[in-house]
Protein backbone atom coordinates (compact mmCIF):
# COMPACT_ATOMS: atom_id res chain seq x y z
CA UNK A 1 0.00 0.00 0.00
CA UNK A 2 1.67 2.81 -1.12
CA UNK A 3 1.77 6.48 1.24
CA UNK A 4 -0.60 7.88 -0.90
CA UNK A 5 -3.12 5.28 -0.46
CA UNK A 6 -2.77 5.35 3.11
CA UNK A 7 -3.49 9.17 3.37
CA UNK A 8 -6.66 8.28 0.98
CA UNK A 9 -7.82 5.52 3.65
CA UNK A 10 -7.19 7.06 6.78
CA UNK A 11 -9.22 9.87 5.62
CA UNK A 12 -12.59 8.25 4.19
CA UNK A 13 -14.34 8.35 6.86
CA UNK A 14 -16.74 5.67 8.25
CA UNK A 15 -19.90 6.33 5.70
CA UNK A 16 -17.19 4.45 3.26
CA UNK A 17 -16.15 1.47 5.20
CA UNK A 18 -19.41 1.14 6.16
CA UNK A 19 -21.05 1.16 2.53
CA UNK A 20 -22.24 4.35 2.26
CA UNK A 21 -19.73 5.73 -0.41
CA UNK A 22 -18.36 3.95 -3.20
CA UNK A 23 -16.02 1.62 -2.93
CA UNK A 24 -12.97 2.33 -4.88
CA UNK A 25 -11.39 -0.87 -6.85
CA UNK A 26 -8.46 -0.65 -4.44
CA UNK A 27 -10.18 -1.34 -1.37
CA UNK A 28 -11.26 -5.29 0.06
CA UNK A 29 -14.72 -6.32 -0.82
CA UNK A 30 -17.20 -5.08 1.15
CA UNK A 31 -21.29 -6.96 1.89
CA UNK A 32 -24.00 -4.81 2.84
CA UNK A 33 -26.20 -4.56 6.03
CA UNK A 34 -27.12 -7.78 7.45
CA UNK A 35 -28.30 -9.44 11.08
CA UNK A 36 -25.47 -11.53 13.12
CA UNK A 37 -26.40 -12.66 16.20
CA UNK A 38 -24.42 -11.07 19.47
CA UNK A 39 -22.76 -14.21 20.74
CA UNK A 40 -21.25 -14.66 17.17
CA UNK A 41 -19.42 -11.41 17.41
CA UNK A 42 -16.29 -11.29 19.65
CA UNK A 43 -14.19 -8.15 20.52
CA UNK A 44 -11.08 -7.03 18.41
CA UNK A 45 -7.65 -7.95 20.30
CA UNK A 46 -6.79 -4.43 18.20
CA UNK A 47 -8.99 -2.72 20.08
CA UNK A 48 -7.20 0.60 21.04
CA UNK A 49 -9.48 1.81 23.86
CA UNK A 50 -9.22 0.10 27.61
CA UNK A 51 -11.67 1.15 29.82
CA UNK A 52 -15.17 1.57 28.85
CA UNK A 53 -17.44 3.81 30.94
CA UNK A 54 -20.01 1.92 32.35
CA UNK A 55 -22.63 3.94 33.19
CA UNK A 56 -22.51 5.18 29.12
CA UNK A 57 -23.06 1.83 27.86
CA UNK A 58 -26.16 1.66 30.25
CA UNK A 59 -27.36 4.85 28.54
CA UNK A 60 -27.08 3.04 25.03
CA UNK A 61 -28.19 0.28 26.41
CA UNK A 62 -31.48 2.05 27.33
CA UNK A 63 -31.25 3.38 24.16
CA UNK A 64 -31.29 0.27 22.07
CA UNK A 65 -34.33 -1.02 24.49
CA UNK A 66 -36.52 1.60 23.19
CA UNK A 67 -35.13 1.97 19.15
CA UNK A 68 -32.90 -1.00 18.43
CA UNK A 69 -29.38 -0.65 17.24
CA UNK A 70 -29.39 1.95 14.94
CA UNK A 71 -26.00 2.27 12.85
CA UNK A 72 -24.46 -1.34 11.84
CA UNK A 73 -21.12 -2.64 13.12
CA UNK A 74 -18.41 -2.86 11.19
CA UNK A 75 -16.76 -6.85 11.49
CA UNK A 76 -14.47 -9.04 9.50
CA UNK A 77 -14.28 -12.97 9.87
CA UNK A 78 -12.37 -13.94 12.79
CA UNK A 79 -8.98 -15.46 12.03
CA UNK A 80 -8.68 -19.09 12.80
CA UNK A 81 -12.80 -19.15 13.93
CA UNK A 82 -14.96 -20.64 11.93
CA UNK A 83 -18.82 -18.35 12.20
CA UNK A 84 -16.94 -16.06 14.40
CA UNK A 85 -16.73 -12.29 13.68
CA UNK A 86 -14.71 -9.79 14.88
CA UNK A 87 -15.51 -6.27 16.06
CA UNK A 88 -13.43 -3.63 14.03
CA UNK A 89 -15.96 0.04 14.96
CA UNK A 90 -18.42 -0.72 17.41
CA UNK A 91 -17.60 -2.74 20.11
CA UNK A 92 -19.27 -0.22 22.66
CA UNK A 93 -22.70 -0.92 20.91
CA UNK A 94 -22.01 -4.58 20.93
CA UNK A 95 -21.66 -4.38 24.57
CA UNK A 96 -24.58 -2.31 25.17
CA UNK A 97 -27.03 -4.61 23.16
CA UNK A 98 -25.84 -7.61 25.71
CA UNK A 99 -26.94 -5.85 28.84
CA UNK A 100 -30.38 -4.94 26.96
CA UNK A 101 -30.62 -8.52 26.16
CA UNK A 102 -30.88 -7.68 22.49
CA UNK A 103 -29.79 -10.82 20.53
CA UNK A 104 -29.21 -9.71 17.27
CA UNK A 105 -27.63 -6.62 15.57
CA UNK A 106 -26.97 -5.25 12.15
CA UNK A 107 -23.48 -5.54 10.77
CA UNK A 108 -21.34 -4.84 7.66
CA UNK A 109 -18.67 -7.78 6.78
CA UNK A 110 -15.74 -6.52 5.43
CA UNK A 111 -12.33 -8.44 4.03
CA UNK A 112 -9.34 -6.65 6.40
CA UNK A 113 -5.71 -7.01 6.83
CA UNK A 114 -4.86 -6.70 10.60
CA UNK A 115 -3.19 -3.37 9.69
CA UNK A 116 -6.45 -2.12 7.98
CA UNK A 117 -8.35 -3.35 10.88
CA UNK A 118 -5.88 -1.35 13.18
CA UNK A 119 -6.06 1.79 11.11
CA UNK A 120 -10.21 1.91 11.12
CA UNK A 121 -10.27 0.97 14.48
CA UNK A 122 -7.88 4.04 15.90
CA UNK A 123 -9.71 6.63 13.43
CA UNK A 124 -13.00 5.13 14.65
CA UNK A 125 -12.33 6.02 18.12
CA UNK A 126 -10.54 9.42 17.78
CA UNK A 127 -13.12 10.52 15.30
CA UNK A 128 -16.08 9.65 17.60
CA UNK A 129 -13.83 11.58 20.66
CA UNK A 130 -14.68 7.92 22.63
CA UNK A 131 -11.05 7.63 24.00
CA UNK A 132 -9.47 8.94 26.76
CA UNK A 133 -6.47 11.45 26.81
CA UNK A 134 -3.66 8.82 27.23
CA UNK A 135 -6.04 6.39 24.72
CA UNK A 136 -6.13 9.19 21.98
CA UNK A 137 -2.41 9.97 22.46
CA UNK A 138 -1.25 6.00 22.02
CA UNK A 139 -3.77 6.38 19.41
CA UNK A 140 -1.76 8.48 17.80
CA UNK A 141 1.09 7.14 18.07
CA UNK A 142 0.40 4.04 16.96
CA UNK A 143 -0.87 6.07 13.73
CA UNK A 144 2.36 7.73 13.15
CA UNK A 145 4.25 4.84 13.91
CA UNK A 146 3.29 2.27 12.53
CA UNK A 147 1.57 3.41 9.41
CA UNK A 148 3.58 5.84 8.93
CA UNK A 149 1.23 8.85 9.32
CA UNK A 150 2.26 12.42 9.79
CA UNK A 151 0.60 14.70 12.97
CA UNK A 152 -1.02 16.51 10.03
CA UNK A 153 -2.43 13.66 8.07
CA UNK A 154 -3.66 13.27 12.02
CA UNK A 155 -4.95 15.95 12.01
CA UNK A 156 -6.86 15.87 9.20
CA UNK A 157 -8.28 12.52 9.48
CA UNK A 158 -9.92 13.02 12.78
CA UNK A 159 -10.56 16.81 12.43
CA UNK A 160 -8.51 18.11 15.54
CA UNK A 161 -6.12 20.70 14.57
CA UNK A 162 -1.96 20.08 14.41
CA UNK A 163 -1.26 21.60 17.73
CA UNK A 164 -4.08 19.29 19.76
CA UNK A 165 -2.43 16.23 18.14
CA UNK A 166 0.87 17.16 19.16
CA UNK A 167 -0.15 17.72 22.95
CA UNK A 168 -2.04 14.99 23.35
CA UNK A 169 0.88 13.04 21.97
CA UNK A 170 3.07 14.83 24.63
CA UNK A 171 1.32 13.22 27.31
CA UNK A 172 2.76 9.76 26.62
CA UNK A 173 5.98 11.50 28.05
CA UNK A 174 5.01 11.82 31.54
CA UNK A 175 5.80 9.28 34.44
CA UNK A 176 3.79 5.84 34.64
CA UNK A 177 2.76 7.12 38.06
CA UNK A 178 0.51 10.10 36.66
CA UNK A 179 -0.30 8.20 33.85
CA UNK A 180 -1.81 6.70 36.78
CA UNK A 181 -3.52 8.65 38.50
CA UNK A 182 -5.30 9.99 34.94
CA UNK A 183 -6.83 7.01 34.32
CA UNK A 184 -8.03 6.81 37.97
CA UNK A 185 -9.30 10.01 37.10
CA UNK A 186 -7.63 11.94 39.68
CA UNK A 187 -6.26 14.14 37.40
CA UNK A 188 -7.43 15.20 33.74
CA UNK A 189 -5.51 15.94 30.48
CA UNK A 190 -5.62 19.50 31.49
CA UNK A 191 -3.76 19.05 34.65
CA UNK A 192 -1.62 16.66 33.21
CA UNK A 193 -0.27 19.02 30.29
CA UNK A 194 0.46 21.85 33.08
CA UNK A 195 3.16 18.82 34.60
CA UNK A 196 5.23 18.29 31.44
CA UNK A 197 8.64 19.38 31.41
CA UNK A 198 8.77 20.06 35.53
CA UNK A 199 11.09 18.19 37.60
CA UNK A 200 8.80 17.18 40.32
CA UNK A 201 6.07 16.37 38.36
CA UNK A 202 4.77 13.22 39.81
CA UNK A 203 5.21 15.01 43.60
CA UNK A 204 3.13 17.81 42.63
CA UNK A 205 0.91 15.35 40.68
CA UNK A 206 0.60 13.70 44.00
CA UNK A 207 -0.95 16.87 45.85
CA UNK A 208 -3.30 18.20 42.81
CA UNK A 209 -4.80 14.79 43.40
CA UNK A 210 -4.86 15.16 47.11
CA UNK A 211 -5.90 18.49 47.33
CA UNK A 212 -8.38 18.63 44.30
CA UNK A 213 -6.92 21.96 43.03
CA UNK A 214 -8.11 22.21 39.22
CA UNK A 215 -6.02 23.00 36.04
CA UNK A 216 -5.57 26.41 36.83
CA UNK A 217 -4.35 25.93 40.62
CA UNK A 218 -2.06 23.01 39.48
CA UNK A 219 -0.68 25.55 36.50
CA UNK A 220 0.07 27.83 39.36
CA UNK A 221 1.32 25.09 41.68
CA UNK A 222 4.04 23.64 38.50
CA UNK A 223 5.57 27.44 38.26
CA UNK A 224 6.15 27.74 41.43
CA UNK A 225 7.19 24.37 42.48
CA UNK A 226 6.83 21.64 44.95
CA UNK A 227 4.65 22.49 47.80
CA UNK A 228 3.54 25.67 46.34
CA UNK A 229 6.56 27.74 47.46
CA UNK A 230 7.74 29.90 45.02
CA UNK A 231 11.70 29.43 44.22
CA UNK A 232 14.32 31.19 45.50
CA UNK A 233 15.51 34.28 43.59
CA UNK A 234 18.93 34.32 42.93
CA UNK A 235 21.31 37.15 44.58
CA UNK A 236 21.71 40.44 42.73
CA UNK A 237 25.23 40.37 41.01
CA UNK A 238 28.27 42.15 42.60
CA UNK A 239 28.83 45.45 40.97
CA UNK A 240 31.90 46.10 40.26
CA UNK A 241 34.10 49.43 41.16
CA UNK A 242 33.61 50.74 37.79
CA UNK A 243 29.99 50.56 37.47
CA UNK A 244 29.24 51.82 40.95
CA UNK A 245 31.50 54.96 40.34
CA UNK A 246 29.25 55.38 37.02
CA UNK A 247 26.49 55.20 38.84
CA UNK A 248 27.87 58.19 41.11
CA UNK A 249 29.53 60.44 38.56
CA UNK A 250 25.84 60.45 36.64
CA UNK A 251 24.02 61.15 40.05
CA UNK A 252 25.63 63.96 40.10
CA UNK A 253 25.76 64.96 36.62
CA UNK A 254 22.14 64.52 36.54
CA UNK A 255 20.61 65.42 39.94
CA UNK A 256 18.66 62.74 40.21
CA UNK A 257 19.69 59.32 41.53
CA UNK A 258 21.16 56.77 39.01
CA UNK A 259 20.84 52.96 38.92
CA UNK A 260 23.13 50.95 35.88
CA UNK A 261 21.32 47.36 35.70
CA UNK A 262 23.68 45.28 33.79
CA UNK A 263 22.17 42.42 31.75
CA UNK A 264 25.16 40.34 29.63
CA UNK A 265 26.69 42.80 27.03
CA UNK A 266 23.94 45.84 27.48
CA UNK A 267 21.97 46.62 30.54
CA UNK A 268 19.05 49.74 31.94
CA UNK A 269 20.12 52.80 33.16
CA UNK A 270 17.27 53.67 35.80
CA UNK A 271 16.77 57.07 36.52
CA UNK A 272 14.75 57.77 39.92
CA UNK A 273 12.61 61.18 40.43
CA UNK A 274 10.53 62.28 43.47
CA UNK A 275 8.18 64.77 41.13
CA UNK A 276 7.83 66.00 37.96
CA UNK A 277 9.83 68.90 38.58
CA UNK A 278 12.67 67.04 39.03
CA UNK A 279 12.48 65.78 35.22
CA UNK A 280 11.44 69.31 34.13
CA UNK A 281 14.96 70.46 35.53
CA UNK A 282 16.57 67.15 33.97
CA UNK A 283 15.68 68.29 30.69
CA UNK A 284 16.34 71.72 31.14
CA UNK A 285 20.07 69.98 31.91
CA UNK A 286 19.81 68.27 28.66
CA UNK A 287 19.81 71.14 26.68
CA UNK A 288 15.41 71.20 26.10
CA UNK A 289 14.79 74.42 24.21
CA UNK A 290 13.09 77.13 26.65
Amino acid sequence: MTDDTKRRNLGRGLSALLGDDPVSPEAPETRGPMVLPVAALTPSPLQPRQVFDEAAIDDLAASIRERGVLQPLLVRPAPGMNGIYEIIAGERRWRAAQRAQVHEVPVVIREMSDQEALEVALVENLQRQDLNALEEAEGYRRLQEEFHHTQEDLARAVGKSRSHVANTMRLLALPDEIKQLMEAGSLTAGHARALLGVENAVALAREIAEKGLNVRQAEHLAKAGHGGKPKTPRPPREKDADCRALEHDLTEMLGLKVIIETQGQGGKLVLQYQTLEQLDDLLQRLGRPG
